[in-house]
């Protein structure tokens, strides 16, 4: 896909400030530090589109990106960050879930988790939470340059195991760093859009 122009539309907590232009909406969620931001950046071929921390869990906001006035890319608050109080993990939590049941745009929900491990008990119960609501899903297995090339297919084939044992889920490798897995996902997201 041709990235014409990109932009950060809105950070929201609530429905009342979700875009209301009805664009399609594909969703990102992962754990804390997984690299839903990095991830952006490298889809859209921008260094700071998404900030991007070393500090787990400082994307607590529904954040909003608007490409090609096609569709958008949302990145949801990652999950399973222990410094977070109670009070905000609670209210975080919330926010996402309402966001999953409320907004009536989702196109996609890629799900991203860490390929060098095992699905936590937090990946396996967005998994489930994802397979309950019925969202159509692609589990991203992300921070693929951080094993060796000849690993990615066997560890992907792990996390797919694990967590998809019907294996009716597409898996995907991906690398921020190694940018060989960027044109697949694009394919994989035009196809659902029906956008080139």
């Amino acid at each position: 896909m041709i990235i014409k122009n990109v932009e950060f539309t809105i950070s929201a907590t609530n429905p009342k400030q979700y875009p209301k232009d009805d664009l399609p909406q594909i969703v990102l969620v992962g754990k804390s530090n997984v690299g839903k931001s990095s991830f952006i950046n490298t889809m859209v071929n921008r260094k700071k589109l998404a900030r991007t921390s070393s500090e787990p869990g400082k994307t607590r906001l529904i954040n909003f990106y608007k490409v090609n006035n096609d569709f958008y890319f949302v990145d949801l608050p990652g999950y399973g960050f222990s410094k977070m109080s109670k009070a905000q993990q609670v209210e975080v939590g919330n926010f996402i879930e309402e966001y999953l049941q409320k907004c009536s745009n989702i196109a996609l929900i890629l799900f991203l988790v860490d390929i060098r491990h095992n699905p936590t008990s937090n990946d396996k119960l967005m998994y489930d939470y994802i397979i309950k609501q019925n969202l159509p899903c692609i589990i991203i297995a992300n921070k693929a340059d951080k094993i060796a090339i000849t690993k990615v297919n066997d560890s992907v084939k792990n996390i797919q195991d694990s967590l998809n044992p019907l294996h009716d889920l597409k898996f995907m490798p991906f690398s921020s760093e190694r940018k060989i897995y960027s044109e697949d996902l694009w394919n994989e997201i035009s196809n659902k859009l029906n956008i080139q």
